[in-house]
C-alpha cells in the first residue's frame, strides 16, 4: 500500500531523515515517498495534463505505479531530493509512454490520440504531439548527448524548475537555460527526422 504524506512536500530534514531510513531499511522506499508525496504528486499531475491523459489515467495510479516500479528496482541511494525526483520522474515518463503505445496499439493505427505537450516544447510543432515519437527521440539524444536527454527528462518529464536541474545535475541555472536550448533544438531536429 503506498504510504500516506503530510503536505509539507519533499523537504530539508524529513527527506534526509527519510532517505536514511530508506538505507537503513535495506532499500525500502516508503520513507521517501511519505516525504516527497505532494511533490510526486503535482509531477504526476503535470505530466498527465500535458500528455492529454487525464481521462485515461488518474494521477494517484500514476504515483502508485510508479511507487511499484520503484520499490522493485531501487537504486543503492539518492544523492539529495532533485535525484529522488528526477528518478522518480523518470519512472513515470515511461509509465506514461507505456500506456500511451497501449491505446494506440488498441486503436490498431487508427484515430490517433493527440498529445499536447508543454515546458517549452510546444513550439515543436505537430511532430512533439506523439509522445512515442518524443520517446524515440529522447532514446536518440540520450545515444548521442546523455546529458541533454537527463536535462528533458527532469524539465519536462519530472516537471522541476530550472534550480531544481541545476541542483540535481550540479551545474548553474544559467547553464541549465543554455542546455535547455540546445535540448529543444536537437529534438526539433530528431522529431523532424522521425516524420
Amino acid at each position: 500500500m503506498l504510504p500516506q504524506a503530510t503536505e509539507e512536500g519533499c523537504v530539508g530534514d524529513s527527506l534526509k531523515a527519510a532517505m536514511e531510513r530508506c538505507q537503513l531499511d535495506g532499500g525500502s522506499v516508503d520513507a521517501l515517498y511519505t516525504s516527497c508525496y505532494p511533490e510526486l504528486k503535482r509531477i504526476a499531475h503535470s505530466r498527465l495534463y500535458s500528455a492529454n491523459l487525464r481521462g485515461h489515467y488518474a494521477t494517484e495510479s500514476l504515483l502508485h505505479e510508479s511507487y511499484l516500479k520503484l520499490a522493485q528496482a531501487m537504486p543503492e541511494g539518492f544523492a539529495d531530493r532533485g535525484h529522488f525526483l528526477a528518478y522518480a520522474s523518470t519512472i513515470m515518463r515511461h509509465l506514461i509512454v507505456d500506456e500511451v503505445r497501449h491505446n494506440q496499439a488498441q486503436r490498431r493505427g487508427g484515430g490517433q490520440m493527440e498529445v499536447t505537450l508543454n515546458t517549452g516544447l510546444q513550439d515543436l510543432g505537430s511532430a512533439a504531439r506523439d509522445v512515442g515519437a518524443v520517446d524515440q527521440a529522447l532514446k536518440d539524444l540520450a545515444a548521442i548527448e546523455p546529458t541533454l536527454a537527463r536535462l528533458v527528462e527532469m524539465r519536462f518529464f519530472g516537471g522541476l524548475t530550472e534550480l531544481e536541474v541545476a541542483d540535481a545535475l550540479g551545474v548553474s541555472e544559467r547553464t541549465v537555460r543554455r542546455e535547455w536550448g540546445k535540448a529543444r533544438a536537437a529534438l526539433l531536429v530528431l522529431l523532424e527526422g522521425e516524420l
